[in-house]
């Protein structure tokens, strides 16, 4: 079974932002991107990102709800040092 999650935060910077943390994530993981979507294969998830009319959208994949907050945890926590000049919530969803 597989879990998923999606947030969509809004933002001016999101394809800046998306850059970031493909370009950061790509030192230690595989990740694919451009300027408008990315995938990142973390050892226990995978985050995919979009960025397009001022959102970017994060789409999470685990294989269990422990894994799932990891790539939550890991996401959120860079996303927000890249966007330090902005509030940034997160409002995750889960996806079926």
């Amino acid at each position: 079974m597989t879990l998923s999650a999606r947030a969509a935060i809004t933002t001016a910077a999101a394809s800046r932002y998306l850059g970031q943390l493909c370009k950061h994530f790509a030192h230690k993981i595989p990740v694919q991107y451009d300027d408008q979507s990315g995938r990142a294969d973390f050892p226990w998830g995978t985050c995919l990102l979009a960025a397009r009319d001022g959102v970017l959208r994060l789409d999470l994949t685990a294989p269990d709800e422990t894994s799932l907050s990891r790539v939550k945890a890991v996401v959120e926590d860079h996303l927000v040092r890249f966007a330090w000049r902005e509030s940034i919530t997160f409002a995750w969803e889960p996806q079926a």
